[in-house]
């Protein structure tokens, strides 16, 4: 796997899938390594994935200094796969926690940026409120499941600050399109893989600017593509709206029935929505 070295030494690594114009992908979690993104339904046969592997995940070394987990002490790394590379300006997609990053990334280097694709982000970075309310309408939407009854109670102790040893894992369902082994594995798998000390450390006090980082995306440059899915409890579409007003050049796209995965909800409309908000069909 390719590595190269972040400023302050650490050897970080990224992997590679497809042919075309590189795409750099930053993986969510937040702190697990971009394994999970496989070839995002099949983006792969359009552009070159190039996926980060997050300092202290994957294939990456662990920092010396683990403050350095911090989300906004990570926009150096982020500039150093873009030299790497040798890229004057790259094409950053993002997907969940990643997108906090890569608005940090945005907002420090506007002008690195050609374009921006924030699939499903969350919202710390930007400073946006989701309310229970909006969690819960989501959650309704799926109100035909076997589990949903489960689920949504499980739910409501979540909000309500009652939340149970399992009730995670009982919400797990509305993140996926349909709740079978093999979203199980993915889940399983995506625990596994997370570095929990350094998801402890992303967003400790000081890494984020909210103010600060909306000044910088209203006068952002670039277009930016904002996909969201239609029954995504973790980025509800009511907010991700509001997300992309943030942007003078935004393009609001939710992706039907998906859930926090949309790639690999309906991998042929996802990638039918990136590829041509690539193509310049904003």
């Amino acid at each position: 796997m390719p590595t190269f070295t972040a400023p302050d030494g650490t050897r970080l690594a990224h992997r590679g899938a497809g042919d075309g114009p590189p795409l750099i992908c930053l993986p969510g979690g937040p702190m697990q390594s971009a394994a999970y993104l496989g070839d995002l339904g099949g983006l792969d046969a359009h552009r070159r994935l190039v996926g980060l592997d997050p300092r202290g995940t994957g294939e990456s070394a662990v920092p010396a200094d683990t403050v350095s987990y911090r989300c906004d002490r990570q926009v150096d790394d982020v500039e150093a796969l873009r030299a790497h590379l040798g890229l004057d300006r790259i094409d950053l997609l993002a997907h969940s926690a990643g997108a906090n990053l890569a608005l940090l990334y945005a907002a420090r280097h506007p002008d690195r940026v050609a374009s921006l694709l924030l699939i499903t982000p969350s919202v710390y970075a930007a400073g946006l409120e989701i309310t229970a309310e909006d969690r819960l309408t989501t959650a309704r939407l799926r109100a035909g499941e076997p589990w949903f009854a489960t689920g949504y109670a499980a739910l409501e102790a979540i909000t309500a600050g009652r939340a149970g040893a399992d009730s995670w894992q009982l919400v797990a369902p509305f993140f996926h399109a349909r709740w079978d082994e093999d979203a199980r594995a993915f889940d399983e798998a995506g625990e596994k893989d997370k570095n929990q000390e350094a998801a402890a450390a992303y967003a400790a006090e000081g890494s984020f600017d909210p103010a600060a980082t909306r000044r910088s995306l209203a006068a952002f440059p670039s277009p930016v593509l904002l996909l969201a899915g239609e029954h995504d409890l973790g980025a509800p579409p009511r907010v991700m709206r509001e997300f992309a007003e943030l942007f003078p050049k935004a393009a609001f796209v939710v992706q039907p029935g998906a859930g926090h995965f949309p790639w690999r909800d309906d991998p042929e409309r996802f990638v039918t929505a990136v590829t041509q908000f690539l193509a310049g069909g904003r």
